[in-house]
């Protein structure tokens, strides 16, 4: 890996990294966990359990435990999944889909992150061990991970979650994806530095205020600085539609303990 590109060759990639690939010429980057063996452990917007009138629809779209999707002739397992999850196990070319790979970073520094200006490449947050990062993904694969959400729980979201175990308490924002951020940031940036435009007469200028504020809409909603995260154990994920109900309630009881704990008791 380099400064300007994540691009890896498979021969260098672990057990336990987070991979990603680029969709649709470069448009978006879809992501995974390598978990060895070839396969990636990946979490996408398929519904397995949508009723259709075709028999050969229902084939191929409904799933038991021990179902594949019927696309890979190298591995039996390639495209394993749980009923009513988005949560699949794929081996390596059908994740990659003739695409590039690339391995995204973790415990990159605050000037290392807003050079990289497209968002989903790298976060400040720091990555847990292999063995753990590839028990929450295997995990995931027979539990779930909820229902997929673009902006709050997409593919990204899924893989960060597997390296940190961090989620977002916050659900009327977005995720944990530096690619959703992205998304927002450029707008949002565009929107603030609108009303500039009538102090600073270059378009230099303004271009320049537009993309600071770009990258620092990026960097505040990176979950290595972001306040608003709790760290939860795979085993407390619930696999129902509600399973992010009681994070709020679970961050606000870990940080009234953290500010107690933090309180000088003066006794006169």
């Amino acid at each position: 890996m380099g400064f300007f590109s994540n691009r890896v060759e498979r021969s260098e990639i672990k057990a336990g990294d987070h991979i990603y690939t680029y969709r649709a010429v470069f448009a978006y980057s879809h992501h995974g966990i390598y978990v060895g063996g070839n396969k990636v452990v990946h979490f996408t917007h398929f519904t397995p359990d949508r009723e259709t009138s075709s028999s050969t629809e229902n084939s191929s779209n409904s799933y038991d435990g021990m179902s594949k999707m019927p696309s890979c002739q190298t591995y039996p397992d390639c495209g394993f999944r749980q009923p009513k999850s988005g949560v699949v196990l794929s081996c390596l070319d059908c994740f990659l889909r003739n695409g590039a790979l690339y391995s995204f970073e973790y415990g990159v520094t605050p000037t290392f992150f807003l050079a990289k200006v497209r968002g989903g490449t790298c976060t400040t947050a720091t990555s847990d061990g292999p063995g753990t990062v590839i028990h929450r993904a295997m995990y995931l694969l027979q539990n779930g991970f909820g229902n997929y959400d673009v902006f709050q729980n997409n593919c990204e979201d899924f893989a960060l979650y597997c390296k940190t175990g961090i989620l977002t308490v916050d659900k009327l924002g977005i995720g944990r994806s530096g690619q959703a951020s992205s998304l927002v940031g450029a707008p949002l940036a565009a929107l603030l530095s609108s009303p500039l435009k009538l102090l600073i007469p270059s378009p230099v200028g303004v271009a320049t205020m537009t993309a600071g504020m770009y990258c620092m809409s990026r960097y505040a909603t990176d979950i290595g600085v972001r306040t608003d995260i709790v760290k939860v154990a795979v085993e407390d994920l619930s696999v129902n539609l509600g399973w992010m109900d009681g994070l709020e309630e679970e961050f606000q009881e870990k940080k009234a303990s953290s500010e107690n704990k933090n309180q000088v008791i003066h006794v006169d």
